[in-house]
């Protein structure tokens, strides 16, 4: 299977209607990721904003809601008049400092995490969740503490992790180089 099959197959399956029941294959939370070679980001992109445009029009029976997680980093560190602090701050305390620093400002380890309440609370009923950007969040945010934040509090509607790299529903491997951690909870939408 072409990659542009893989893409194409993606968005025949989240047009199903039992893809968008709220309960998974065994009754599991609806989790998919949809991983793909990194060198394929722009492709992704690409096809994801058409689909934005498609389901804008108003022909669909869901509404797909798509987050940026680096654009959302981005935006709440501007927010909350951060960014500049963490150039300066990464100069002298180094980039495990600034990890650290934004997990905290957005409570990733926490049950009220920052994220998950924005994902929460700007999800409409009858929609299908799209996160994107997690490649962009390296080191800032893991993908698996995404998810495993989301899955224990947000599970009204379908959530689609879209991956750059490998995931074989036991682990993520981002830019298929860096082990992220297992993850058992999410289906992969779409085997190559």
């Amino acid at each position: 299977m072409t990659f542009e099959e893989r893409l194409d197959a993606m968005e025949l399956e989240i047009r199903k209607p039992i893809f968008r029941k709220n309960r998974g294959r065994a009754n599991e939370v609806n989790y998919w990721v949809f991983d793909y070679p990194p060198e394929k980001e722009l492709e992704v992109r690409a096809r994801i904003e058409r689909m934005q445009q498609k389901n804008a029009t108003g022909n669909d029976d869901f509404r797909l809601v798509v987050f940026d997680l680096y654009d959302y980093i981005i935006d709440t560190l501007e927010k909350e008049g951060f960014l500049d602090q963490c150039y300066r701050f990464e100069d002298r305390r180094g980039i495990d400092r600034i990890v650290k620093a934004v997990g905290n400002l957005l409570c990733v380890n926490d049950d009220d995490s920052l994220i998950v309440r924005h994902i929460e609370e700007n999800t409409p009923e009858n929609a299908i969740v799209f996160l994107t950007g997690i490649g962009k969040c390296y080191p800032l945010l893991r993908s698996h503490k995404v998810l495993n934040n989301l899955s224990q509090s947000f599970g009204r509607v379908p959530v689609v992790l879209f991956f750059p790299g490998t995931y074989d529903e036991q682990s993520l491997i981002l830019f298929d180089e860096l082990k992220d951690d297992n993850y058992y909870r999410a289906f992969r939408l779409v085997k190559p």
